[in-house]
């Protein structure tokens, strides 16, 4: 097989299972690279969570920032410990930083069906959903992170920012991903999910992606409320494609979605922007289960998957798009049910040629 480019992973274990499943997601892409070829990864490994915080008052160093800044892609485990907390009471979290830092407007958050895993719906058509919650990541109501005030112990304010720039670079990545998902069979479909009957920043949200709806002519474009949107994911998820939200209400509908397709063991998550990008399962670090070898790594195996594919888009090497479908493949083939990221190696490993 040909070496070919080599690309640098900036990786952050983080906390509590972080760095099982992050070990796991290494040893699977290590295989998926010798099954494949032409291409290799190196990993620089960095520090950062809220272990590190504990230990040396600081969450990141700047120095471990500037390496994922230089990064050809970030991967991270799970980051925070619910005992360790900053002194405003709110958990350690250095990648809400480098969300805003690197501009990574757009998480994407995969939602389907494996077979094996738990599904909470009893309908046949659950074993359908497959659908991609997009969250803008920058603004929302998480652009108040850090920013928020408590005032005379009597009362709290937050605030809410939507930008036309951030959110046309948003709509616009929901059409292509769409676009992209309808040649491979999807449904080409964009739902943009808002409150925009009540608030005005999500009529203006809604407003411009309308107008760049009309840029995107093949892609079927519709509206729902967040309230309605809830309900709909328990209802009928098998009718949605490409759901585009505000930071808040994304965070919330992914989890529940998550639920629909096997946990959060299952939630794999991209977050991408125009330079860069980070890759992580969108679980938490569950220290309870720390250390016990029973946490599920496919959410971060399934986001390695979206790494490789991305990486491939991005820099045009055939091959890396070719490993994440194999990746994500292998993933379905050996069915969800199993949590033991090992049996996923022999399916990706090189095949051996036939004795002479």
């Amino acid at each position: 097989m040909t070496r070919g480019p080599e690309l640098r992973i900036v990786v952050f274990r983080g906390d509590g299972i972080g760095k099982e499943v992050i070990d796991a997601t290494i040893a699977v892409l290590e295989a998926t690279a010798r099954r494949v070829g032409g291409y290799a990864l190196s990993y620089d490994h960095q520090l950062a969570g809220a272990e590190h915080y504990r230990h040396t008052g600081t969450d990141v160093t700047d120095q471990a920032f500037e390496a994922a800044r230089d990064g050809d892609a970030i991967l991270l485990g799970a980051i925070g410990l619910p005992s360790i907390r900053y002194p405003d009471g709110t958990e350690i979290s250095p990648h809400l930083r480098m969300r805003e830092e690197f501009g990574l407007y757009a998480g994407v958050r995969p939602v389907k069906a494996y077979p094996n895993a738990p599904r909470r719906l009893v309908d046949e058509r659950a074993q359908e959903i497959d659908l991609v919650i997009l969250r803008e990541s920058t603004e929302g109501l998480f652009h108040t992170h850090g920013r928020g005030e408590v005032i005379n112990d009597s009362e709290a304010r937050e605030t809410l920012l939507i930008t036309r720039e951030t959110s046309q670079k948003l709509f616009d990545f929901a059409f292509r991903l769409a676009e992209r998902r309808k040649a491979r069979g999807g449904k080409g479909m964009v739902t943009c999910v808002d409150k925009a009957n009540v608030f005005r920043a999500f009529a203006f949200f809604r407003k411009i992606f309308d107008e760049c709806a009309t840029h995107h002519g093949s892609i079927e474009a519709g509206h729902n409320y967040v309230d309605a949107q809830a309900l709909d994911l328990i209802r009928r998820p098998w009718d949605f494609d490409v759901l585009v939200t505000e930071n808040m209400f994304g965070d919330i509908l992914s989890d529940l979605a998550g639920g629909l397709v096997g946990g959060m063991g299952m939630a794999s998550c991209a977050e991408i922007g125009d330079h860069h990008a980070l890759f992580q399962p969108a679980h938490g670090s569950a220290p309870d289960i720390a250390g016990q070898g029973i946490a599920n790594p496919l959410a971060a195996i399934l986001s390695g998957a979206l790494m490789l594919d991305h990486l491939g888009d991005k820099h045009g090497i055939d091959q890396l798009a070719t490993a994440g479908a194999l990746l994500e493949k292998a993933v379905h083939a050996q069915g969800a049910g199993f949590c033991r990221w090992s049996l996923l190696v022999p399916t990706i490993q090189p095949r051996r040629s036939k004795p002479s």
